[in-house]
């Protein structure tokens, strides 16, 4: 049995991945503005994080948009500023993942601490 509960950084790191993979997406975007055919792409999962639970979150992603959450736009229209308003909202999510993990990585050493001067 682990001293440290894994299952807690789960949730958080799941989220972090979906920001990685919004930036990967966005990124793109304006890499490929100009290439003939290609369509925008992006992760909206914006919409799950009102939900208090994180781990909801995950699964309601992979409930709506399968095992990639990655969606193709219908519009070849990209806009560099639209996508550059989209990085900064993703930079947001990720400040507030990373806080969220921290917290918890900071609930895990209390408990520790608690726990060795017990």
């Amino acid at each position: 049995m682990s001293l440290v509960p894994t299952q807690l950084l789960k949730s958080p790191q799941r989220m972090l991945d979906l920001i990685s993979k919004r930036q990967e997406a966005l990124s793109d975007n304006i890499a490929n503005m100009h290439t003939p055919g290609y369509r925008r792409r992006d992760v909206n999962f914006s919409q799950f994080l009102n939900d208090a639970s994180v781990s909801r979150l995950e699964s309601k992603v992979t409930e709506k948009y399968g095992a990639s959450p990655i969606t193709v736009s219908q519009t070849e229209n990209i806009s560099t500023e639209e996508e550059l308003g989209r990085m900064q909202e993703n930079y947001m999510l990720y400040s507030a993942a990373v806080r969220e993990l921290s917290s918890t990585i900071t609930q895990i050493k209390t408990a520790l601490n608690v726990s060795a001067n017990s």
